[in-house]
């Protein structure tokens, strides 16, 4: 009987677990979970689920009877220390489990701040997973005065919350301005007021000196423009790097994450990787990207290809973000866009940003517009390029751009 063990517990790990079998994979399937709570979401993590709005049970991704009527092994709090690839085998706390076809679903770790700096002191959080959350929740209350370092969409998202509960909120932001790294200035300009019409104080161009402590407690912030906050916590918001370290421990190729082939393989051709923690062939380099989007449609890709049906993964880049009572959904890539083509709509709060490069459309941040993400979706999946003048034109029917 063939085995196939899945390293992870997030996304990836369920979507390709339930695709092999759904697919009819009839071997020995199992699942090595670092934590002890089944398979769940993590988006929800860091809103609903911190205000209290989702219960624990509905972040789990397929509920627990589910994986022994799959007759799915899991393993949870079984952390995974090595890889034995000569042997084909995996060692954990407990023991060593043989494989016939490993899956790498380790996901990403978020960046901590060194200890130098405060990284240490109490009551400063990251929120990545189900054990960050639980220990934030019973400081988001009503007052409280936090920081928010990094002005990214997990440190927005974290601001959103922190001020629907009534905290004193400032957020700060090293570059020239929130969202820097993955946005066009019209969509940061966009967030920015929106978060200060909440009460958020936003600081740009500005960075942490370091946490001030007191009795182990972090009781204040020394910023880069000279000034100091008394705060009573702090939030991480300062990226997140893939979870490499099983696999270059063991020598597969690393390359912005473990890097695999179009089929989703190692280097190591009995080790795949799928999600956050592995880097495929796109274009003329290699793509890592952070969305739940992405983990379920490569790990899927990866399940048919377990199985034989050699399919090279092509990604579609889509993503989200809550926050207030905007959603944002993005729709491709915006990486070298040269103009940028501004859909209002009567709604104040409704409005898309069309990314184009070389006269191509390649992405649009759309919020609170689904029509205008689903039209530029569409258009962007089937290569085609409406004309920027109609885009432009709130009085146009977006359903007329897919005619063209």
């Amino acid at each position: 009987m063939e085995k196939v063990i899945i390293v992870g517990g997030g996304q990836a790990a369920a979507s390709l677990a339930h695709k092999m079998r759904s697919l009819g994979f009839d071997g020995a399937l199992t699942m090595m979970c670092e934590e002890k709570t089944p398979p769940y979401q993590r988006p929800p993590l860091s809103k609903k689920y911190l205000l209290g709005e989702m219960a624990l049970e509905r972040l789990y991704l397929r509920p627990e009877h589910y994986y022994v009527e799959q007759n799915i092994t899991l393993h949870l709090g079984e952390r995974v220390n090595a890889l034995d690839r000569q042997n084909n085998k995996i060692i954990t706390e407990k023991g060593q489990y043989a494989y016939d076809r490993l899956v790498l679903a380790t996901g990403s770790t978020p960046r901590l701040l060194p200890a130098h700096l405060g990284g240490t002191l109490e009551n400063v959080f990251s929120v990545r997973d189900l054990k960050d959350a639980d220990s934030l929740a019973p400081h988001m209350k009503e007052g409280k005065r936090l920081l928010i370092i990094g002005g990214g969409y997990i440190g927005l998202e974290a601001a959103a919350v922190a001020a629907a509960r009534g905290m004193d909120v400032t957020l700060i932001e090293m570059s020239e301005r929130i969202l820097q790294r993955v946005a066009a200035p019209q969509t940061s300009d966009y967030f920015r007021s929106l978060h200060q019409s909440h009460g958020v104080t936003i600081k740009e161009q500005t960075g942490l000196t370091r946490l001030l402590g007191q009795n182990g407690q972090v009781v204040g912030a020394e910023l880069s423009d000279g000034s100091t906050l008394e705060i009573d916590l702090a939030i991480l918001g300062i990226g997140i790097t893939p979870a490499t370290n099983l696999a270059q421990d063991c020598g597969l190729a690393i390359e912005n994450g473990i890097r695999v082939d179009a089929l989703g393989r190692s280097s190591d051709p009995n080790i795949w990787a799928a999600g956050d923690c592995c880097s495929f062939p796109y274009k003329d380099g290699y793509l890592r990207l952070e969305s739940v989007p992405n983990a379920i449609d490569q790990a899927e890709v990866i399940a048919q290809n377990i199985m034989g049906a050699e399919i090279a993964y092509i990604p579609k880049p889509w993503f989200w973000s809550d926050q207030y009572d905007v959603k944002l959904q993005i729709a491709g890539l915006n990486a070298g866009y040269d103009k940028i083509i501004e859909r209002k709509n009567p709604t104040l709060l409704s409005q898309s940003f069309w990314y184009y490069a070389q006269d191509t459309l390649i992405a649009v941040d759309a919020m609170n517009d689904p029509r205008a993400y689903m039209v530029a979706k569409k258009l962007i999946e089937s290569g085609l390029t409406p004309d920027p003048a109609l885009v432009e034109d709130a009085s146009s029917n977006l359903k007329d751009l897919l005619k063209q």
